[in-house]
């Protein structure tokens, strides 16, 4: 078995948009977190314009799915700003400057964050945030739910009625 830093950056790069560089690191991904292989396998068989349609489909038309983590707890609201300072003042204070295209709780951003530091705070802290996403994701029937699973796996479970 892999790393966890190991596994939480395969599961980022499998929970961004299946463009070129990402259908080039299959075969890596795939030797690197075994865990993965439900969704590396059928990413590998798939045809790169209908991945990439299935990726919009699932994650950009509603936010029913969203990788926003900050989006679950806060919606479209004000409090979702301080939610996201805290990201990235957490990111900072790990030697970090977030500097992506996305916004700071975007979940392969967190994972990332994981991977490079080895803390998982933040995934732990949305824990029930990631749950709903999973049930979500396999409701719909999509294997990206099979990425959340693995995920999910590595953290303790969450506490129901309680929020960090």
């Amino acid at each position: 078995m892999p790393s966890f830093e190991v596994f939480y950056q395969a599961a980022a790069l499998c929970l961004t948009y299946p463009d070129d560089a990402f259908r080039a690191r299959l075969p890596l991904l795939r030797e690197a977190a075994p865990q993965l292989r439900e969704f590396t396998d059928h990413a590998a068989v798939t045809p790169p314009g209908e991945l990439a349609a299935h990726y919009v489909q699932v994650f950009d038309l509603k936010n029913r799915h969203s990788l926003y983590l900050s989006w679950w707890r806060d919606g479209d609201t004000r409090r979702r700003g301080m939610s996201l300072v805290r990201f990235k003042d957490l990111y900072r204070a790990h030697g970090l400057e977030f500097t992506g295209e996305e916004l700071p709780d975007f979940l392969p951003a967190v994972l990332e964050f994981a991977a490079r530091t080895g803390n998982t705070e933040l995934l732990l802290e949305h824990r029930d945030c990631l749950d709903q996403l999973r049930a979500r994701l396999t409701d719909f029937g999509t294997p990206y739910a099979s990425v959340l699973d693995a995920v999910c796996a590595t953290l303790p479970t969450a506490q129901t009625g309680t929020r960090p």
